[in-house]
């Protein structure tokens, strides 16, 4: 059996390794913090090691220091109005920093009724976030859903290689934030700390899409 002091320290062990399997760098130094706390407990109370108390008690510092400087950092980053209304839409769940760095990735183009955004059949090239405007989508000629601001187009194929589902095509002016597909990707390949939170995003996003689309489906079959 472990003694009472012994357990502690391995609970801070424990919390070490969690740390290195940590997906964020933010949930890692947490992790970190907590390792920290309990071996200073332990070092304080239970075994009297004036050493590892003041190591322990510098690296709480250190985290302190850095999490003030992320949250300063983080409060001076702007986005425009266009930005701010894609980041509320589906990146609210990222820290502002890596939202800027996503958002970045794609630039802000005009659309014309007419164009196409996606090709039923066809990968699509790029991701898109509509801000403003309409669009169809059509399904083997019929129409199966619509598009409007705030949806995303082509998000289908950034989680996977398969060819869009339907053919998606501007029926108004529009405004919209536009990535090609492989800088998506390689973003998301680059930052893995991010990966998850924004393909979950993007699922969620795919899952309405495709609700929507298949009660057009089939009523349309109906």
């Amino acid at each position: 059996m472990f003694s009472t002091e012994s357990l502690v320290l391995q609970i801070g062990y424990a919390l070490l390794i969690a740390a290195l399997l940590a997906r964020t760098p933010q949930r890692m130094r947490l992790l970190i913090a907590a390792s920290a706390v309990v071996l200073l407990l332990r070092a304080a109370l239970l075994v009297s090691d004036p050493a590892t108390i003041g190591w322990m008690a510098l690296l709480l510092a250190l985290w302190l220091v850095m999490l003030w400087s992320d949250r300063t950092r983080e409060g001076k980053i702007h986005f425009t109005d266009e930005e701010e209304a894609m980041r509320t839409a589906f990146l609210s769940a990222l820290p502002r920093s890596a939202a800027r760095q996503f958002i970045d990735q794609g630039l802000w183009l005009n659309g014309a009724p007419g164009e196409v955004l996606t090709r039923e059949g066809e990968p699509a090239a790029n991701l898109y976030y509509l801000l403003s405007g309409e669009a169809c989508a059509t399904h083997r000629g019929q129409q199966v859903g619509a598009c409007r601001g705030g949806d995303l187009v082509g998000e289908a194929t950034i989680l996977s290689a398969d060819p869009a589902t339907a053919t998606v095509t501007l029926r108004t002016p529009a405004r919209f934030w536009c990535a090609s597909s492989p800088v998506v990707r390689r973003f998301l390949d680059d930052h893995e700390g991010l990966r998850s939170a924004i393909e979950r995003s993007l699922s969620n996003a795919l899952k309405e899409k495709l609700r929507a689309a298949n009660l057009a489906i089939a009523g349309s079959s109906g």
